[in-house]
């Protein structure tokens, strides 16, 4: 509903941040950790605040500055969407396991690669991840130091090295499946049963951000 609103109304952004902060608390998510994970937004706020600099149209003076009006929205909107965005996707992993989210995607019908490729990529990312420390204990090894643009060559050898190692540790897999009887459906865990109760919960905070977001655009 935040990305269809208007920057202009900004009670319906207060009202927002006011849900999505009530549901980290209800949550109770450290404030420090949200503080930590929403550091990813910085390189978004540093284009937003150049924004104002940058347009056409209405300007204006603030003090030795001259900003454009429609940049100075945009920046605004940009820094204010992306901040709900990111608050929301918090309090989605930091309160639902990344196994129960790709089992939600499979009940709401999401195409089955897709999941199958995600489930696949978080099962293997660690064995990859190990695979590039092991590469990298073995440069060390053999005494080299990533110092400089010269050595940058060897890193993109090793880079060459781990996909290829990575591709072909998937084929095995593959393989491995198939002969295990594999047809392109991978076994259903047992599902949790979906009670009204838990609908209603789930649609509450969509519902209120719509009624929100409607009572905001009649009202304006």
């Amino acid at each position: 509903m935040a990305v269809s609103t208007d920057i202009s109304n900004w009670p319906a952004f207060i009202a927002f941040f006011l849900i999505i902060i009530s549901v980290t608390q209800i949550a109770k998510l450290p404030i420090t950790t949200v503080a930590k994970r929403s550091l990813i937004e910085i390189p978004f706020i540093f284009f937003a605040l150049l924004m104002p600099f940058f347009g056409s149209g209405e300007r204006f003076e603030i003090g030795s500055l001259n900003l454009y009006r429609d940049g100075l929205l945009a920046g605004a909107s940009i820094v204010a969407k992306g901040t709900l965005g990111i608050l929301v996707a918090i309090n989605l992993s930091g309160t639902t396991t990344a196994r129960e989210i790709l089992r939600g995607l499979e009940i709401l019908k999401m195409p089955t690669p897709m999941v199958q490729i995600a489930s696949f990529m978080l099962r293997y990312i660690n064995v990859v991840n190990d695979e590039m420390q092991r590469m990298a204990v073995a440069r060390s090894a053999r005494g080299f130091e990533a110092t400089g643009i010269k050595q940058w060559p060897v890193l993109a050898t090793a880079a060459g090295a781990l996909f290829i190692r990575s591709y072909e540790r998937g084929e095995r897999v593959h393989l491995a499946m198939i002969a295990r009887g594999y047809l392109g459906d991978l076994p259903k865990e047992e599902r949790v049963p979906n009670y009204p109760k838990h609908w209603v919960v789930a649609l509450s905070i969509p519902t209120l951000a719509l009624v929100i977001s409607l009572l905001s655009r009649w009202l304006g």
